[in-house]
């Protein structure tokens, strides 16, 4: 191929993200309901795998017969049986135990696909079981699908810049820094003001992420010249369906590489060619920098090991369940244990549910937190509450929105107070508006792939969509810890990354028109961030009902955590007596920003410490309290207490 730049830029379909459409759930029953997450029987799909949790000790949990027996009994109890099917004999359902998951769990499937209704019944009838503490369908996920522009962009001649990547300089204003300097990028004939950009650059000259590991969960990698594919051939690929894979037989393979996603209507409903979407995310979090080739990644220094969990019509979560404990360092029966457990997962892939902490998903993504793992997600392109989808609303993940060069919202994406920053995802039309005119600054760019199929040569293209803002974070997570490592200190936690990010996030040029986070991020103000030890300790911990006594300076902020357990009533904070004036901010999962931005609740009366939160009816979970000096406070104490039930 040409070594200059070449770009391939697809008219995929203008489809962004998920489908929106979906039936209200089923009804389910009370009983039922604390067993069963119904938003993840949607109506536009069909199911034929369900994931059982069985309690510990039980004879299920030990013994795949029992499994099929219990939920062989169940399908008899839903009537979906051959007694009730004496008609049409080939509509009868039978189940048969596949595997165990890395958390536990049990992967059953059955002979046949079930509607929405049957599933509910099926999943009902398990549910009445005292041995069953959870169950779900084992729905497709997706990748969060990027948008890709509709004309080519013209090859650019190779020219000079810092770093040397010749590309850089004309096209990727989302590594510069978001001060607003106008800036040329590719064909457009129209400058902008940069105040979207990550600030990458300013990071780059101290820290680049070496040392630092990142797992990619997505569709895998495709060979290219400007990738660091040392892990390639370590990753995985974690798909165990054939007609999802594309190879012959069912079952996993070691590698992480892309081998095409493409679909047909006959396979999945559409014609599609391959995305090779994993290519062009793994680019943005690690592209080889200085090499006087193509462009840069955020963190260029870093180790990428790409983990295949999509192919054709995308993945199932079971095994992308597994694909995250494994990237974690956990173990998962029948693959070898992982040779370079990750320190950051990323994730740009997702569907529509809400994430509860009992669904395999969220344990999954709880058991790679607890061994130290950061795991970054793509809010989502519905230009929707990412409350309704998975894995961006579960417990403890970085949720990450988009903006384009203008700092603004981009329209397609996902937003709420499950989101912790935004980052650089690209506007695609003039101004980041919603239509009229696609330019080259409104994409984000990085490696790609010309197959239409199966993989082709290596190229650079432009895609736009949480997708790319996403590897953006984990870049710059990459360069934080990679800091931290080269400074001796002690590793930071999941929670003091994500508390980093909060505190250095750039402010928002203009007031979104939805959260979006604490902000957007700066890579060079959270590396600094992460070595300040004042802004990553611990929160200090509430108990119920027992006073902490706070005390600091005007802006100063104290975070204080309390984790409210499910069915509690009458959650209250308040912070009473001592001198000075103080603000109370609180957020549900994830820290107050420093000012108090992104808090769920707030209490901000003038000239005094007496605040006062309360939630009759808390969402249960661990909650962040910020205490935030007004004024230089002494003696004030603060109080979190809830009544259990």
């Amino acid at each position: 191929m040409n070594r200059s730049i070449l770009f391939r830029l697809t008219a995929l379909a203008a489809a962004i993200g998920f489908s929106s459409a979906h039936a209200a759930s089923p009804v389910v029953s009370p009983d039922a309901l604390t067993k069963i997450n119904p938003s993840a029987l949607t109506a536009n799909q069909t199911f034929d795998g369900f994931i059982v949790v069985y309690r510990n000790g039980s004879t299920e949990n030990a013994n795949g017969s029992a499994v099929t027996q219990n939920v062989n009994a169940a399908v008899s109890r839903a009537k979906l049986d051959a007694s009730a099917f004496k008609a049409t004999p080939s509509q009868a359902v039978s189940v048969a135990w596949k595997r165990k998951l890395s958390i536990g769990a049990d992967l059953v499937r059955t002979n046949r696909k079930l509607s929405q209704n049957e599933a509910a019944s099926l999943m009902q009838q398990i549910a009445a079981d005292p041995a069953v503490v959870h169950v779900e369908p084992d729905v497709r996920m997706q990748i969060v699908k990027d948008i890709t522009a509709t004309a080519p962009a013209k090859p650019l001649a190779v020219g000079t810049s810092t770093p040397n990547d010749p590309s850089f300089q004309q096209y990727q204003w989302h590594m510069r820094p978001g001060t607003g300097e106008s800036e040329l990028i590719g064909a457009d004939t129209v400058p902008w003001a940069n105040l979207g950009g990550s600030n990458a650059s300013a990071a780059w000259p101290n820290y680049d992420g070496t040392g630092v590991t990142v797992a990619e969960i997505d569709t895998g990698v495709t060979q290219h010249p400007d990738l660091n594919l040392a892990l390639a051939a370590s990753g995985y690929d974690f798909i165990t369906d054939a007609a999802t894979s594309g190879r012959a037989t069912d079952g996993r393979v070691a590698g992480g590489w892309d081998t095409g996603d493409w679909t047909t209507v006959a396979m999945c409903g559409v014609n599609e060619n391959s995305s090779w979407h994993g290519t062009h995310v793994f680019g943005n979090i690690g592209e080889i920098t200085n090499n006087g080739v193509g462009m840069t990644g955020v963190a260029p220094g870093s180790q990428v090991v790409p983990i295949r969990v999509l192919g054709h019509c995308g993945g199932s979560t079971s095994d992308i369940v597994d694909a995250i404990t494994w990237a974690s360092g956990g173990q998962v029966a029948g693959v070898p244990t992982n040779p370079h457990p990750a320190q950051i997962i990323s994730m740009s892939l997702g569907g529509q549910a809400t994430c509860s902490a009992s669904d395999v998903t969220a344990q999954a993504i709880a058991g790679a937190i607890s061994r130290g793992t950061t795991v970054v997600v793509a809010a989502g392109n519905n230009g929707a509450d990412t409350s309704g989808f998975t894995p961006s609303s579960c417990p403890g993940v970085i949720a990450v929105s988009s903006v384009g060069i203008t700092g603004r919202r981009a329209f397609y994406s996902n937003f709420g107070n499950d989101v912790t920053i935004a980052a650089p995802g690209g506007g695609i039309y003039a101004n980041d508006a919603g239509g009229g005119q696609q330019i080259d600054a409104g994409f984000i760019w990085s490696t790609l792939n010309d197959g239409a199929t199966t993989p082709g040569n290596p190229i650079y293209g432009k895609m736009a969509g949480t997708s790319q803002a996403t590897p953006h974070v984990t870049g710059v997570v990459a360069l934080m810890i990679g800091a931290v490592q080269a400074a001796g200190l002690p590793a930071l936690t999941p929670v003091q990354i994500q508390n980093a990010l909060i505190v250095s996030a750039r402010k928002f040029p203009i007031t979104e028109d939805h959260p979006i986070g604490a902000g957007i991020v700066d890579a060079a103000a959270a590396v600094q961030a992460a070595l300040n030890a004042n802004t990553v300790a611990p929160a200090i911990t509430l108990t119920s009902g027992v006073p902490a006594t706070a005390a600091g300076n005007a802006s100063d902020a104290i975070t204080y955590s309390i984790y409210v357990p499910p069915g509690s009533t009458n959650f209250t904070l308040r912070t009473i007596g001592g001198t000075g004036d103080v603000s109370l901010y609180a957020k549900l999962g994830i820290p107050v920003a420093p000012n108090g931005a992104n808090a769920d609740f707030s209490s901000v009366k003038p000239n005094t410490n007496n605040e006062t939160i309360v939630q009759t009816s808390p969402a249960p979970g661990i909650w962040y309290v910020s205490v935030v000096g007004v004024k230089a406070f002494a003696n004030v104490q603060v109080i979190a207490s809830y009544v259990a039930h």
